[in-house]
C-alpha cells in the first residue's frame, strides 16, 4: 500500500487528534527545535508514533517542494464514506441536516477549500459522485488544514438517485446556478439542506438541476459574471448558517 504524504501544521496536528491510527511515521526537519515542533513531536511520543528526524531535502522531495512548514507524516490513504453512511447521519443528527453536494469538482484545491468552509459553517457531510471528482489526497488535506478528518466526505455511486432519496428523508435540494429567478439571501435555507455546488466552469450537470427543488444565484454587481466555486460554497454555506442560527 501507498502512504500518503501529509505536510503543514494544521493537517498534521488535526490527523494526530482525529485519526491517529492511520499515522506511520513523523517526520520533522533535523533543525527545527522550536516550541510549536515540541508540540507535536510529544503528541507523537504519546502516541507511540515513529519519529524520524530528517534534512529538509528528504522534506522537499516527500512533499514536492510543497511548504511543508518542516513537518510531515506518512499515513494510509484518506477513505472517503459510501452513501449507506447518509441514513446513518440523518437518524442520528439532532438538528435538521445541513449537508453540501458537489457536483464534478475536480480541482483538489477547490476541494480542500470546500471542505474547510464546509467544517467551518457547521455542515454535517459533503457529498460527491465517486466519478469526474477529486479524490481526497494530501493536497486536499493541506488545503482543508485539517478539516478532512472530521469532515465527513460521501462518495455515491449516482448523484442523482442519492439527491432524490436525501428529499425523501425530508431533505431540500438547493442548487446554485446562474439563471435562478432568486438570490441566495431571498431563499429559505434555514431548514433540513443540501446546498449543491456545479463544477469548475461547467455548473451543475442537467440532471441534477432538474432534482433540485429550487435553485438560487449570487448577485454579481461587478463586471464578473461568476466565483470561483469554492469562494462561492463559502458564501452560500454561510447564509445557511446565518438563517439557521436566526
Amino acid at each position: 500500500m501507498t502512504l500518503d504524504v501529509l505536510f503543514g501544521f494544521h493537517a498534521v496536528k488535526t490527523t494526530l487528534k482525529h485519526d491517529p491510527s492511520r499515522v506511520q511515521k513523523l517526520l520533522i526537519i533535523a533543525d527545527r527545535k522550536d516550541e510549536r515542533i515540541g508540540q507535536v513531536i510529544a503528541t507523537a511520543q504519546q502516541l507511540n508514533i515513529v519519529i524520524e528526524r530528517c534534512n529538509r531535502k528528504v522534506l522537499d522531495e516527500l512533499t514536492s517542494r510543497a511548504v511543508h512548514q518542516g513537518v510531515a507524516i506518512q499515513c494510509e490513504p484518506m477513505q472517503a464514506k459510501d452513501e449507506s453512511y447518509l441514513d446513518t447521519l440523518l437518524d442520528t443528527l439532532a438538528e435538521p441536516a445541513f449537508l453540501l453536494v458537489l457536483d464534478g469538482v475536480t480541482d483538489p484545491h477547490n476541494l480542500g477549500a470546500c471542505i474547510r468552509s464546509a467544517d467551518a459553517a457547521g455542515v454535517h457531510a459533503v457529498i460527491a459522485p465517486k466519478n469526474n471528482s477529486a479524490p481526497l489526497n494530501p493536497t486536499v488535506a493541506k488545503v482543508a488544514c485539517g478539516a478532512v478528518d472530521v469532515m465527513p466526505y460521501v462518495q455515491v455511486t449516482n448523484l442523482t438517485r442519492t439527491l432524490q432519496h436525501l428529499q425523501q428523508r425530508g431533505v431540500w435540494i438547493a442548487g446554485t446556478a446562474g439563471e435562478a429567478e432568486q438570490d441566495v439571501y431571498q431563499a429559505n435555507l434555514s431548514g433540513p439542506l443540501a446546498i449543491v455546488m456545479g463544477a469548475e466552469g461547467k455548473g451543475m450537470r442537467r440532471l441534477t438541476k432538474e432534482n433540485c427543488d429550487f435553485l438560487v444565484k449570487l448577485p454579481m454587481a461587478g463586471e464578473v459574471s461568476s466565483l470561483n466555486v469554492s469562494v462561492a460554497t463559502g458564501i452560500c454555506l454561510y447564509e445557511a448558517l446565518r438563517q439557521r442560527r436566526s
